[in-house]
C-alpha cells in the first residue's frame, strides 16, 4: 500500500540582499584536487592542520581520475634498476589497489603504473572523507584578498572567494597551495604568470572496452598505421598509444591532440571538438585493427587533459639544461627521470629519454612566488621553461611537490615566510622523495 501523505509546507523565497558568502576558516587552503593538491591536503592534515580543499570540477581527483589518464608516470627511475623516486600518497594507494587487483606495473624504459580510475576515484574520496578535510567542489577562484606591506610591497594571502553553483564561498587561511594546474590562484591574486607562445596540446582520452587484447598491435605498428591513415580519418596527431590494462578487456586511448584554451567559450568548444576527434580515433582502430578493436565500445570520455597552459613566474625558473644535467639543488623537493615530453606541435611531440642513472630535480624556489610569504605552488603550475616543465608536470613529481608544499607551509606557520624556512629541516621531511 502507498504511504499516507504527510503535510509538507513549501516556502517562497528570494535571494538575500548583499549576496552573503559561506565562510570557512582553515590553517591551509588547497586550490586544486588533482594529485598535487590531494598530496598537499592529505599531508597537511596528517601534520595536524585543518584543511579546505577546493576544485573547479564537481568531483575529486583532477586529471588523474577525471581525464582518464590511466597511468602514473614519473614515479620510478629508468631501467634497469627502476628505483622508486616518489613516496607519500602513493605508498598506501599502491598497496590498497594491489590488494584488489586494480593496479598494474608496466616496465619499459621506466615503470608506468596503470590503474582503474573508478576505483582510484573512490579510494581518494574515502581517504579525504576519513581525514576530515573540508571539501568545496565546483569551485572556481573568484577573488583573492591579500595583506600588503606598504613599505616593501610584500604580501600574505588572506582569503579566497570561490564561485559555486550554490553561491559564493570565502575561505580564510594561514597558508595557501596553488595546485590548480592553470595557476588560477596566482592569476587571480595578480601575480606574474607565464604562458607559452604557441599551443601546447592536450589530449582527449577515452576508455574503450570489449577488446581482444591478445591480438593488440605493437606500438610501432600502431604509429605506422596512424601515419598512413591520418588524412583518411582526419587525425591531426600522428603518434599515440592505446594503454591496455593487464587482465582486462579495456584500454585507455591517448591518440588525440586538442587545444587547451584559458577562455571559457573556447575551452568548451575544444572539449566538443576533442570528443569528435576521439570518435574518429575509435573508428580508425575498429577498421584498421579489427582483430583487437573490431567490437570496441566507448565506455567513457574523460574531461580534456591539459598539459601546460599557464604557470607561476616563480623565484627560480627550472631550465631544460638543469633537467638534462640532473642539477642537484640545495632546496630540491621533488625528482623524476621522466623524459622531456613537449607537445608543442599538433602532429607529434618531442620525446627525449634519459639514461639509466639519470634523475632531475625541482627546487622549492620554483614553487614560490616572489614577495608572497604564505603561498606555495605545486604540480603543473610551478615554474620552468616549456621543455623543462614538460618533464616534471607528470604525476610522480607533482605528488612530491604537493607533499613538499604542505611541509613548507607547516615550517612557516605562525606568521613565518616560506622564503625563510629552514631548508635542512625541509630536506629531512622530504628525504624519501629526494634522497632515498
Amino acid at each position: 500500500m502507498p504511504h499516507e501523505l504527510t503535510e509538507l509546507k513549501v516556502k517562497t523565497v528570494t535571494k538575500p540582499a548583499g549576496d552573503p558568502a559561506e565562510e570557512l576558516t582553515a590553517d591551509v587552503c588547497v586550490v586544486g584536487a588533482g594529485i598535487a593538491g590531494l598530496s598537499a591536503a592529505i599531508e597537511a592534515r596528517r601534520l595536524g592542520r585543518s584543511v579546505v580543499l577546493a576544485d573547479a570540477l564537481p568531483v575529486l581527483g583532477g586529471q588523474c581520475v577525471n581525464s582518464l589518464i590511466g597511468l602514473f608516470c614519473g614515479v620510478y627511475g629508468n631501467a634497469p634498476e627502476y628505483h622508486r623516486l616518489t613516496h607519500g600518497i602513493f605508498d598506501r594507494m599502491f598497496a590498497d589497489l594491489e590488494k584488489t587487483g586494480d593496479i598494474a606495473y608496466n616496465r619499459r624504459h621506466t615503470i608506468t603504473v596503470a590503474y582503474d580510475e573508478v576505483v582510484l576515484g573512490r579510494w581518494i574520496e574515502n581517504l579525504v572523507y576519513d581525514l576530515g578535510i573540508q571539501v568545496v567542489l565546483g569551485a572556481s577562484v573568484l577573488a583573492v584578498e591579500s595583506d600588503v606591506d606598504a613599505a616593501t610591497g610584500e604580501r600574505r594571502l588572506a582569503a579566497v572567494t570561490f564561485a559555486t553553483r550554490h553561491g559564493r564561498v570565502r575561505v580564510r587561511a594561514e597558508g595557501f597551495v596553488d595546485a590548480s594546474g592553470d595557476a588560477a590562484l596566482a592569476w587571480e591574486a595578480g601575480l606574474p604568470c607565464r604562458i607559452p607562445e604557441r599551443t601546447i596540446w592536450g589530449s582527449q582520452q577515452v576508455r574503450v572496452e570489449n577488446l581482444r587484447p591478445e591480438h593488440r598491435p605493437e606500438p610501432a605498428e600502431l604509429v605506422a598505421a596512424i601515419k598512413a591513415n591520418a588524412k583518411r580519418y582526419d587525425l591531426p596527431r600522428l603518434e599515440g598509444l592505446a594503454f591496455f590494462f593487464q587482465g582486462r578487456d579495456w584500454a585507455v586511448l591517448n591518440m588525440t591532440h586538442v587545444e587547451a584554451p584559458l577562455e571559457a567559450v573556447r575551452a568548451s568548444r575544444a572539449q566538443l571538438e576533442g570528443r569528435a576527434q576521439a570518435d574518429r580515433v575509435v573508428e580508425f582502430l575498429r577498421n584498421e585493427f579489427p582483430e583487437t578493436f573490431g567490437e570496441a565500445r566507448v565506455r567513457s570520455y574523460g574531461f580534456p587533459g591539459r598539459r601546460q597552459t599557464r604557470w607561476l613566474a616563480a623565484v627560480h625558473q627550472l631550465t631544460v639544461d638543469e633537467v638534462r644535467s640532473g642539477h642537484r639543488f640545495a632546496d630540491a623537493v621533488a625528482r623524476t627521470s621522466w623524459p622531456i615530453e613537449l607537445h608543442d606541435r599538433v602532429e607529434g611531440y618531442v620525446w627525449e629519454e634519459f639514461g639509466p642513472d639519470h634523475v632531475h630535480y625541482v627546487p622549492l624556489r620554483s614553487l614560490l612566488a616572489p614577495g608572497v610569504h604564505n603561498m606555495v605552488a605545486a604540480g603543473r603550475c610551478v615554474d620552468g621553461d616549456a621543455a623543462a616543465l614538460s618533464s616534471v608536470r607528470v604525476m610522480g613529481p607533482c605528488a612530491a611537490m604537493g607533499f613538499a608544499a604542505a611541509h613548507a607551509l607547516d615550517l612557516a606557520s605562525g606568521g613565518g615566510s616560506v622564503h625563510e624556512i629552514d631548508i635542512a629541516a625541509l630536506r629531512e621531511r622530504v628525504h624519501e622523495n629526494v634522497d632515498a
